[in-house]
């Protein structure tokens, strides 16, 4: 156990960061172990997975991704942590006018009234995709929208960007660096918001399992719970 410990890879969506950076970062202190974690926007997380690429002991993913990987054995089965859920919200540019989002037709009001609205091609960028279309907005908006990697990416455009831009992502990401140039501006309005669960399991070749197990096992505990909230997940 000593020496597994000292080497458990965790491979991570990117949108519960805050809440696994921490809960890695407490194990690794308590056990005197090392921890590594990589992040990855969920569709490159479910590619490297399901490809065989994965180099981890660990996969934090949605709900419905792991349930997949434990289905086709790429995880093990019973081994679920959850590790909270986060919402998609609407950011803009630090001491920028704040969009109103109150409404669904406000909503749609402020995104016709924008000049630029910038989101990620991972999950949570594909979901404004989508609700564009739903909402019958996408042609009206196809030259001012601005498509980035991923939600890292997204935040940094719009920090830097001028004149009334909207930006997509899930709330931790844009409370990590609110100060740096981006606002929260809140949720998505109701009933168009998107929430997102997210699970840590045992990868069925971990190299470490029995000290990944140890790890999943501190994160179903209280102390892991209070982390995961501080980091902004629900």
């Amino acid at each position: 156990m000593a020496d597994e410990t000292m080497n458990i890879r965790i491979l991570s969506a990117g949108a519960p960061k805050g809440g696994v950076g921490a809960c890695a970062e407490a194990f690794a202190s308590a056990t005197g172990g090392e921890v590594s974690v990589e992040f990855a926007t969920a569709p490159v997380l479910r590619e490297r997975v399901e490809g065989g690429g994965a180099a981890a002991d660990i996969v934090v993913a949605p709900v419905p991704d792991l349930q997949r990987f434990d289905e086709a054995g790429l995880t093990v089965a019973g081994t679920g942590v959850p590790v909270g859920s986060v919402r998609a919200g609407v950011a803009v540019r630090a001491g920028a006018p704040a969009p109103d989002i109150s409404s669904a037709a406000a909503f749609e009001k402020a995104l016709l009234a924008a000049d630029e609205i910038v989101y990620n091609e991972a999950s949570s960028g594909r979901y404004i995709a989508d609700l564009l279309k739903r909402l019958g907005l996408a042609d009206a908006l196809r030259d001012k929208t601005v498509r980035v990697p991923n939600g890292a990416a997204a935040m940094k455009h719009l920090a830097g960007s001028s004149g009334a831009v909207i930006g997509f992502g899930q709330i931790p990401e844009i409370r990590r660096i609110t100060g740096e140039g981006v606002a929260l501006v809140g949720p998505l309005p109701e009933p168009l918001g998107k929430t997102t669960t997210y699970a840590a399991g045992l990868l069925a070749g971990a190299a470490s399992p029995d000290a990944a197990r140890a790890l999943l096992d501190f994160m179903a505990t209280p102390e892991a719970r209070r982390l995961c909230a501080e980091a902004g997940l629900e």
